[in-house]
């Protein structure tokens, strides 16, 4: 291998750490990116139409509250339970968005298009970065593969259920529902987690035949104050009154 002439820089690909940033956000931008037929065919199925389906992608960009909508509204729910507990689901992106500004530290007349992007995958791959520099890179390309994958599977999955007729038919109702506990899945790792999601789903299936379509949803987003709080009065009972003059 020749010596680089001294006082001149070697010519140098794409160093291996922004090939592995780059590699990683593609792999989840494509990965969850492909789930946008999913709620092509869920929107297709609860009514709405195809100018709906796509829009909500293009402005929304958040797949779970875009699932709890047209589930909600696919149940004959009231518009404005099933954009409530969309909104509810969205706003943590809102506590995304402050550790990111922090991180990404991108110019003022940017960060209203980033924001669009802020979302839990490209939030994880930022915030998986050492640097701000890879924690950029990270964010734009996974924001830009799965922004632009799942706008054009939407279409797709849109499109295909018209074309098939009823998605009851087929069983493709139960699409948005499965891919929705897929992406859920992953998040409940601990302890803390899985009792939120344990005591959701019993709150869910309680209201269920009592509460409009959309309200239940609302009802089970009480469950993540409720365990944490739990918690921390277990706690604080079963170490018992503290003695006086001892450190505790």
């Amino acid at each position: 291998m020749a010596s680089p002439i001294p006082g001149q820089a070697a010519e140098r690909p794409l160093s291996p750490s922004r090939t592995r940033v780059v590699r990683d956000a593609l792999g989840v931008g494509v990965a969850v990116g492909l789930s946008g037929f999913a709620f092509g065919v869920t929107s297709a199925g609860a009514g709405l139409s195809l100018l709906q389906s796509c829009a909500l992608s293009l402005l929304v960009f958040t797949g779970a509250s875009q699932f709890a909508l047209v589930g909600a509204l696919g149940a004959g729910g009231n518009p404005f339970a099933a954009a409530a507990s969309a909104l509810f689901l969205g706003a943590r992106n809102a506590f995304y968005g402050l550790r990111l500004s922090q991180l990404l530290g991108l110019p003022r007349a940017v960060r209203p298009a980033a924001a669009q992007w802020v979302i839990d995958e490209t939030s994880a791959v930022a915030l998986a970065q050492p640097d701000r520099a890879s924690a950029r890179l990270g964010f734009t390309v996974t924001g830009a593969s799965l922004y632009a994958l799942w706008n054009l599977t939407t279409l797709g999955g849109a499109l295909g259920a018209s074309a098939l007729g009823d998605p009851a038919a087929w069983g493709l109702d139960a699409a948005g529902p499965a891919v929705f506990l897929a992406l859920l899945a992953p998040m409940l790792k601990g302890r803390t987690e899985r009792a939120v999601a344990g005591l959701a789903v019993v709150l869910a299936l309680i209201c269920l035949p009592l509460l409009p379509a959309g309200v239940p949803v609302l009802v089970a987003a009480l469950a993540a104050p409720l365990v944490p709080a739990a918690g921390r009065r277990g706690r604080e009972a079963a170490s018992g009154p503290a003695v006086p003059g001892e450190a505790r």
